[in-house]
Formats: C-alpha cells, sequence, structure tokens
C-alpha cells in the first residue's frame, strides 16, 4: 500500500502544470487582481500630471533678473549693451532691469534691496559700467560674473562691437553624448527591472501564506510532490505578472503617445529624444524580457522558500527582510559596475546569479556585443 501511493501520483511537470494553471485563473479572475493591476496606474497617472504641472510652475517661476542701479547714463548704457548681445549669446544672459537711477552723490545699499524680496530680482547690479559691482548668492555671482563684465564691456565701447556670423553644422550625436545616453537607459532600466521584480514577487509569499493558513497546502502535498506545488506556484505568479507588466506597459505607452502630441502632458518629455541601446531596441526589449524571466524565477524562488518555512505574516516580514535587503545591495553593485565596464566588478556582477540579469541588461543598453548575452543566459538558466 506504501508504494502504490507514490504512482498513482501525476508526475511532477503535470502536478505543476495542475497547480499552475488553478493558480493563475484563481487570481486572474480574482476582484484582487483588478485592484493588483490598477494599484501602479494612479501612481503613474499623478506622477505624470505632477510633471507636467510642475514644468509648467517651474517655467513660470524659473526667471531671474538682475536689477541696475546706477547713474542714469550708465543704466541706459548697460541696457543696450545687453540688448545688443541677446541676438549673439540669447538666453545665456541674464535679464537687465532698471531697479534705480541714481542722482549724484546718491547711496544705494543693494543687500537692503534684495533683502526685500520684491519680484523676481536675483541680483543688483551697482557701480559703473567701468567698475561693476555684482550683489548676489555665491551661486548666482559665479553663474553671471562673466555675463556682467561682457555687458559692462559693451557699455564702454565707444562703437558697436561687429560679432561675426558664425556657420553651423549640426550632427544627430556625438559619441560623448551616445555613451551618456546610453548609460542613462542602463540606469533606468536597472531600477524598472529591480522595482517591478520586488514588487510582483512578494504575491509568491502571500499567495503560499493564505493557503498555508487555509490548510490548503497540506490536501496539496498529500496529492502532489511538493516540489510541483513550488514550481506550479512559481510560474502561475510569473505568468500573473506578465499580464499585469503587459497591462502597465500599454498604459504608459498610451501616456507617452499623448505627450508626443502635447510633451507639456510629461513635463516636456520627447519620446524622440530616447537615447538607441547599444544592441538596439528590438534586441533590447527582447533580452529585457528574458531578464527579467530570470531574475523573477530565481526572486521568486528566494521568496516562495521564505513563505513555506514562515508560520505567520510577521514571520514573513521578519524573514524577507534580509532578502530584499540583499536585492537592494546587488542592484547597487550592477548599478556601480556601469561606472567601470569590463572590470572586476562588472565581470562578478555577471557571474553572481542574483546579479547577472542587472549586469546584463545594463550591458546590453551600453555595449553593442551579442556574445556575451548568448553565455550570460546559458548561465543564468543554468
Amino acid at each position: 500500500m506504501t508504494d502504490a501511493i507514490p504512482k498513482s501520483r501525476l508526475p511532477q511537470w503535470q502536478a505543476a502544470w495542475v497547480i499552475a494553471r488553478r493558480d493563475f485563473v484563481s487570481i486572474l479572475f480574482s476582484r484582487y487582481f483588478i485592484f493588483f493591476l490598477l494599484g501602479p496606474l494612479f501612481p503613474m497617472v499623478v506622477g505624470t500630471l505632477a510633471a507636467g504641472i510642475g514644468q509648467r510652475v517651474q517655467d513660470a517661476t524659473a526667471q531671474s533678473d538682475v536689477a541696475v542701479a546706477m547713474a542714469p547714463a550708465d543704466v541706459n548704457a548697460m541696457l543696450r549693451a545687453r540688448d545688443a548681445l541677446v541676438p549673439t549669446l540669447g538666453s545665456t544672459l541674464p535679464r537687465l532691469v532698471p531697479l534705480k537711477r541714481l542722482a549724484p552723490g546718491e547711496s544705494f545699499d543693494p543687500k537692503a534691496a534684495l533683502s526685500a524680496r520684491k519680484g523676481t530680482i536675483a541680483a543688483v547690479l551697482t557701480g559703473t559700467p567701468a567698475h561693476p559691482v555684482l550683489t548676489a548668492t555665491a551661486e548666482r555671482a559665479r553663474q553671471w560674473k562673466g555675463a556682467v563684465a561682457l555687458i559692462a564691456a559693451n557699455a564702454l565701447a565707444k562703437t558697436a562691437p561687429v560679432y561675426p556670423t558664425v556657420a553651423t553644422a549640426s550632427v544627430t550625436t556625438s559619441g560623448a553624448s551616445e555613451r551618456i545616453g546610453r548609460v542613462h537607459t542602463a540606469q533606468v532600466s536597472l531600477t524598472l527591472l529591480f522595482i517591478v521584480t520586488i514588487f510582483l514577487t512578494g504575491m509568491v509569499m502571500s499567495t503560499l501564506i493564505e493557503e498555508k493558513a487555509n490548510k490548503i497546502i497540506e490536501i496539496l502535498a498529500a496529492a502532489i510532490p511538493m516540489d510541483a506545488v513550488f514550481f506550479g506556484k512559481l510560474f502561475a505568479m510569473f505568468l500573473v505578472s506578465l499580464v499585469g507588466i503587459t497591462v502597465w506597459v500599454t498604459a504608459a505607452a498610451g501616456l507617452i503617445g499623448l505627450a508626443g502630441m502635447d510633451p507639456a502632458i510629461l513635463g516636456g518629455f520627447d519620446v524622440h529624444d530616447l537615447p538607441t541601446p547599444g544592441v538596439g531596441w528590438p534586441l533590447y526589449l527582447a533580452f529585457a524580457v528574458i531578464y527579467f524571466t530570470m531574475n523573477y524565477l530565481v526572486i521568486g524562488s528566494v521568496f516562495l522558500t521564505i513563505g513555506s518555512i514562515a508560520a505567520t505574516v510577521r514571520e514573513v516580514q521578519t524573514l524577507s527582510m534580509p532578502a530584499t535587503m540583499g536585492q537592494v545591495v546587488v542592484f547597487f553593485v550592477a548599478t556601480l559596475a556601469l561606472a567601470n565596464p569590463g572590470g572586476p566588478v562588472e565581470l562578478g556582477a555577471i557571474l553572481f546569479p542574483l546579479s547577472s540579469p542587472y549586469a546584463m541588461l545594463a550591458r546590453a543598453a551600453v555595449e553593442e556585443s551579442l556574445w556575451p548575452h548568448l553565455l550570460a543566459i546559458a548561465w543564468q538558466a543554468l
């Protein structure tokens, strides 16, 4: 009789399929899953609106002026000199506004004028064009010192300076800007992979704890091998995660489409400004799916193990904290590897199974070679 019980059980892969199908269907058609999908969309919408509104507020309040308090002739000379430089230097020049035209011998305190905090005045220019005095914060003084000197020199000139027309030749990109853009793409991708993985793998623990509390796990253990239960739950939650990611990506694509029609919606974001990854967008998206799969299955297995040995929700919180903090460390190591491509930190991050998906996704954004990804995927699968 003892030998008949194991023979009556389903094979492990069939039992895992039964568990995966059961969990996937039960979660996908539950009210909880609908709220789970909507959860990240609310911050996404609110963040998008906040970015657009914040950009407009910043544009409306970013104007800072340099107030001029000099003799009447000097004020007029400084204003004319600034206007003459605008066609050449444009927005790099601070805007000058007349604050006070001083009578001969009249004193003026620029610090008191700044303390009054009137309008958009960020600095006060006193003295004469030959000896200008700029009163401002240290940051503003460094920013505007050269521009004020140029305006003052222009005001002292007997004749209007002639500025030659500079011919320009534009290119779409350069080596430095392309490298910086690829590194930014890698940083954003690593952050998204980390957040999505941590957010989604937590569901594995919660479902297992619920079934342990309801004694369902004991029934399943009596009917099928426990390995099949774990495999089935892990892959069921992975498929549920893919459904959730598909919904979120679709929503994000809709927001990016709206931003293409009105960039102010995303605070001036333009989809055409996205830098192209080293391997190109089609392959990069394919690698992103593969490395997310590898990362989810590894981290999901860790959290599934934690859920199996924890008896209560409090124990889950206590036991999962080291695993979560370990993921934070892994994320930082993979990000640090971007600073030294090909160095020992990057090679160690690629070889270590928990950080390998992060390091290789970053490498796909920065480097163009494909063969390391084939080796890395085979290593991660193993």
